[in-house]
């Protein structure tokens, strides 16, 4: 890979440009229910600024955004007067960032850096002779800029689409034609029903300029290559720096690895390496078939796996102004110790990115009071209830767990992230004989099901893990909370009084999900009648997180934090995966349980 020359001026400063730019507006496209056109405008601080050419992106998200990183969109057309910048962006909304987007009003800001990459220009010389012009979905937007920068009728434009068509506007083709996967505009079928070898050698075409989705292009490179003509193809990747620094869009190709950023986005057809389609889309249910979400775990049957968390709940009435909760599957108590508890003194919570940090401290009634007063309205909700214990010594764990037992609750969930007292304040998740020690003497004072909950703090998690199943353990759940810092920079001192605290929110969901992943791996290589069902949690905040779970081995989750940011977060990823589910053939939860193992 050669080394990078800098792009800077006579002066030495950067030509690229980075900062705020104002949306003028944003236009959904008219029949394409996810794809809008945005314009906006920026003003340069020098003239020796950079003016996007065909074929290059910008790195773009809103200044007010839930994401992290822009996203890499082609332009679509730009006009510069002086310092003033106009871009238009054709987009497709296909994730949080490009949805985030579509929201925008005029004179909202976002930020955007470039232009990036390389051009269409760079591949386009008297030797190529007459050419055509691919366009398909989304990636018209970006070769219709090139077309637009020919001279008129100096191509043939082919535009491919599932239904309709859109970002024709400043095309001046020899001859446009056009399909559509239904048959509303053009010809009915894909490119391959008006692009072919005959096609090509019919027209005289000696190099053909390309942009859309994979299987196009490498049916275009295909059939270039048997018609003996060139081809440049502009490819889409997930991006992060979109300078070639971070590495992280690079591909493989017949010349070596390759940077979509900074290499390309445009490739000579020749060195590109198209892998075959790994496996077939599944198809949905039939009409009239619904899908089943009741999942059964350790003999309690839940109507679907959606599992409020204990400590974001409370008792399962705090949040029954907002929505129905005898929707869910499941409500796990918040954490009960045998006696009341007041909880830490000081500050208890601050947000970070991405989550928070919770200092708490199992501040409850304690169980008695619990088997009293909550239970009896915990009951009464048309849902599961899961009593959370915890405990500062085996003692009370073991009579907590007793006067459970002579409850009506159907099932407990062991906390044993709590500290022991004996081993000098450690906890008892952190040691697979601690945590032995602990379930052993639980199950043997009570006959209900037994979920252990793990501490992702353990140096040996697995360990843990199958301690707590040879202990008696009926289930595991996991993650409980990641142990983290946060310091007050004006005090100069530990934002909290115990200095540790528990951190949870959407950016555990990764670690969180490589610890299910680990557990439910491990639990696979047991002989099946020593297989115990697991609960996943930590960071799920949208249905897909629940597939990841589930697809990771899960008979169920639980969502925490989420439900702070949106009341309705749980409502809709049961919403999202029984749609999921139909969209996919999936008749059962058990259908695609565990299938990423």
């Amino acid at each position: 890979m050669a080394c990078d020359k800098p792009q800077i001026d006579k002066d030495g400063n950067g030509i690229l440009f980075y900062g705020d730019a104002r949306v003028n507006f944003v236009k959904d496209i008219e029949g394409q229910p996810n794809v809008f056109l945005m314009e906006v405008q920026a003003e340069l601080e020098r003239d020796t600024q950079a003016t996007p050419e065909p074929g290059q992106f910008y790195m773009i998200k809103g200044s007010r955004s839930n994401v992290t990183f822009g996203r890499p969109i082609s332009v679509y057309h730009s006009e510069r007067s002086g310092k003033t910048l106009k871009v238009q962006f054709m987009i497709l909304e296909k994730g949080e960032g490009t949805k985030e987007m579509r929201k925008l009003l005029p004179g909202d800001m976002l930020s955007m850096n470039g232009p990036l990459g390389n051009t269409f220009g760079e591949f386009n010389n008297e030797t190529n002779g007459r050419m055509a012009i691919i366009g398909g979905g989304i990636g018209v937007a970006p070769v219709a800029n090139f077309a637009s920068s020919l001279p008129n009728g100096s191509y043939d434009f082919y535009a491919s689409y599932k239904s309709g068509s859109y970002g024709l506007e400043f095309i001046n083709a020899q001859n446009l034609v056009i399909t559509t996967d239904d048959g509303s505009r053009g010809i009915h079928g894909m490119l391959s029903a008006a692009f072919t070898k005959e096609t090509i050698q019919t027209n005289g075409y000696k190099s053909v300029f390309a942009c859309g989705p994979t299987p196009m292009l490498a049916y275009i490179q295909s059939v270039c290559q048997d018609a003996g003509i060139k081809c440049y193809l502009s490819l889409e990747k997930k991006m992060l720096c979109g300078v070639g620094a971070c590495l992280g869009c690079t591909i493989s190709t017949k010349d070596g690895n390759r940077r979509v950023c900074k290499d390309g986005p445009v490739f000579d057809g020749d060195i590109l390496e198209f892998s075959k389609p790994n496996g077939t889309r599944r198809q949905p249910l039939s009409a009239g078939e619904k899908a089943d979400l009741s999942v059964t775990i350790s003999g309690v049957k839940f109507k679907n796996p959606v599992i409020a968390a204990s400590g974001t709940f409370g008792f399962g009435q705090n949040y029954r102004g907002f929505f129905d909760v005898e929707r869910l599957g499941g409500v796990s108590s918040k954490g009960l110790t045998l006696e009341p508890k007041p909880g830490n003194k000081g500050e208890r919570i601050i947000e970070i990115t991405g989550g928070d940090i919770n200092s708490i401290g199992l501040e409850n009634p304690g169980v008695p009071h619990f088997i009293e007063h909550e239970l009896k309205e915990m009951l009464a909700l048309n849902t599961v209830t899961m009593a959370n214990l915890a405990g500062h010594s085996l003692e009370s764990y073991v009579k907590g767990a007793e006067l459970l037992d002579k409850t009506e609750v159907p099932m407990i969930e062991l906390n044993i992230s709590c500290p022991n007292v004996k081993a000098g304040g450690m906890a008892w998740g952190m040691d697979p004989s601690c945590a032995a020690e602990c379930v052993g003497a639980v199950r043997k004072a009570t006959k209900k099901p037994l979920i252990v909950k793990l501490s992702p703090n353990a140096p040996d998690l697995i360990g843990v893990a199958m301690a707590c199943i040879k202990a008696g353990a009926d289930g595991l759940s996991l993650i409980n909370t990641i142990q983290a810092v946060a310091i007050d920079i004006e005090k100069g001192r530990p934002y909290f009084d115990n200095i540790k605290a528990g951190m949870c929110g959407p950016a555990v969901k990764p670690i969180a999900l490589r610890m299910v992943y680990d557990v439910c791996g491990a639990i696979k290589k047991l002989p099946e009648n020593e297989q115990v069902p697991v609960i996943g949690l930590g960071g799920i905040s949208k249905w897909q997180d629940a597939v990841e779970f589930i697809m990771a081995g899960v008979s169920a989750i639980q969502v925490g934090s989420a439900t702070f940011a949106n009341p309705n977060a749980m409502v809709e990823i049961i919403e999202g995966l029984e749609a999921f589910m139909t969209s996919h053939g999936y008749k059962s939860i058990e259908d695609f349980k565990g299938i990423a193992l």
